[in-house]
Formats: structure tokens, sequence, C-alpha cells
């Protein structure tokens, strides 16, 4: 077995696991739940990076967790979704894996890290990473890095307030990108409109002659463009690549939303627009570009593919 990392990706709803070659193989990946309370996650991670562990012979050369919220290299500061404040990232690992250096990131951020160095925008210096599921949050590439921002809040267009006096977030706020985009909102409006349930393929497919879902989808589409234009005239990306569970719509999602975005932008053109090349995966790839930083090793990436930046 050539030298290998373990990747975590801890999302609100699951937590997506590999062990990842130094050429970038993913030798192994499995999902799991991720469980509240806090301390119950904590606990669920611990036992999948042990369990990882032993997927493959020899110890790891590194291991690379991301998680929601705040968090610096070595502990996750905050996260609202999952409950916990202050835990340090040796309370994420087993006793098996004493001695092994271990880094933290941002989930969105290391994705959008795992894109620029592995995916669609790989030749790219400045982009949006826009992955929509849940919730709606993105990671600013600039210059090839990620951008945090002063305090490490950078990103949080999906609290981007796109129709004021609108519906209230669970944010607080009123009228925000991801109260009506996210692959959550869209079933959830849908089924507050009609009394029936859906999901957000349902929604999408019923677009064209169900007049309830064509609403909620346009409104979805409105909400993204104006996000989309104000991050455009703000940041100049060279492109917006989008990820997340929306991003499986493909052309269904990014046909619509291309002129609406270039209607709003009347004296520039309007970025390209792409779905991400690493789908869900983005994530645990970019916990095992962090691994390999972790390691210190300059083995760690696929062949013809420089170093990543540092993110956290």
């Amino acid at each position: 077995m050539p030298p290998y990392v373990v990747a975590l990706d801890v999302g609100g709803t699951s937590m997506k696991g590999g062990v990842v070659t130094a050429d970038g193989t993913v030798a192994h990946t499995e999902s799991r739940p991720t469980p509240r309370p806090a301390d119950a996650a904590v606990a669920a991670i611990r036992a999948f990076v042990a369990d990882l562990m032993t997927t493959e012979p020899g110890t790891p050369a590194g291991i690379g967790i991301v998680v929601p919220g705040l968090v610096t290299d070595d502990a996750a500061r905050y996260s609202a979704n999952i409950g916990w404040r202050d835990v340090p990232a040796g309370a994420f690992t087993p006793p098996s894996a004493a001695g092994v250096p271990i880094r933290l990131g941002h989930d969105v951020r290391t994705a959008g890290l795992a894109e620029s160095v592995l995916g669609t925008g790989r030749d790219l210096s400045d982009f949006l990473f826009l992955p929509i599921g849940t919730g709606i949050a993105g990671a600013m590439i600039i210059q090839d890095a990620p951008y945090a921002g002063a305090t490490g809040w950078a990103g949080e267009i999906g609290h981007i307030p796109v129709f004021p006096g609108g519906e209230t977030c669970a944010c607080g706020q009123t009228g925000c990108l991801e109260t009506y985009a996210s692959a959550s909102a869209i079933p959830r409006r849908y089924t507050h409109k009609t009394g029936i349930p859906a999901t957000t393929a349902e929604v999408i497919a019923a677009a064209p002659t169900d007049p309830a879902a064509q609403e909620v989808w346009t409104d979805a589409l409105e909400a993204l463009s104006l996000a989309l234009a104000t991050y455009t005239l703000l940041l100049d990306p060279a492109a917006i690549i989008v990820g997340g569970g929306l991003s499986q719509a493909g052309e269904t999602l990014l046909t619509p939303l291309r002129p609406r975005l270039s209607s709003r932008l009347t004296f520039r053109p309007a970025p390209p627009l792409h779905t991400s090349s690493l789908g869900p995966h983005a994530g645990m790839l970019g916990a095992a570009l962090l691994a390999w930083q972790a390691s210190e090793t300059d083995t760690w990436h696929p062949p013809d593919v420089p170093p990543p930046p540092m993110v956290s």
C-alpha cells in the first residue's frame, strides 16, 4: 500500500470519509450520519476515523477533517448546526492515531480548495465555488487561495438578503438567498404552497407544467441571479462553479440561470457558470489535501498538480 491519508468531511446531516493515496486515488470511501448532540458527534467522528485507519495496512501519513462553522487548524471553534464550541483537533481522533499529524479545515472553503487544485477550477486563479445543499455558502478563491476574511466568516453568500421584506430565514434575517434557493428551501416552499410533499428534483421536474412548482423554481433562479450579480460586481470572478446537491440538476439549473444573471450585469459580461467536477466528494478530497499538508511530505499531490495554498 502506498502512503495514504485519512480524510473526513463532516456535514450537518452526514459525514463522508475516505482513504486517499498520494497520487489522488480514493482507496476507500463511505458515509455515515452525523448524530446529535455535539458530544455524540465528536464521538462518532472519532470512531469513524478509527475505522478508516483499519481499512488499509500501516499508519496514515496524516488526518484531515473538515467541519462547518468557525474553525482553525487545531480546533473546531463553533458550529451552530452541530452545537459544539472549542473542540480541539485531538478530540476527533482515536488513541490509535497518536503521533499522526492532523489538520482541521472549514468544510466549504476546503471543498473550494479541492475544486481549485483537482477540479473544474484547476486552471482558474479567481472563482466562486458555490455548493447548494441544505444551506448555501461560498468558497471565495482569490489569487489561487481560499479567502476566510478577517474573522473567518467570509463566503456566507446564503445570507445575502435578495428579497428585502421576504420570508424569514433561520438565521433571523429576512429574504436570504438560502431561504429561497437551497435544496431544502425548494421542496419546503412547494409543500407550504400546495400541501404536497415533494423532493427538490420533483419540484424542478414539475416546474414546466405545475404553476406552484414554476413559482418556487422561478423564485430560486431569481434569488440566485441577484446574489451572484452582487458577488460578480464586487469580486470579478473568472467563473462560478456550482456544487452540492442542487448541482446535480446540471443544465436544468444553469441554462435558465445564465440569461438571468447576464440581464443583471448590463455593462459587463457574466462569468461562466459550471458545475463541480468533484461532486459530493469535494469536501472529502479537500480534507485529504489538508492531511497531506499536515504530513509535511512533498509526495502528496497527483502528478502535474502543484501543492495547494494553506487554508483554514
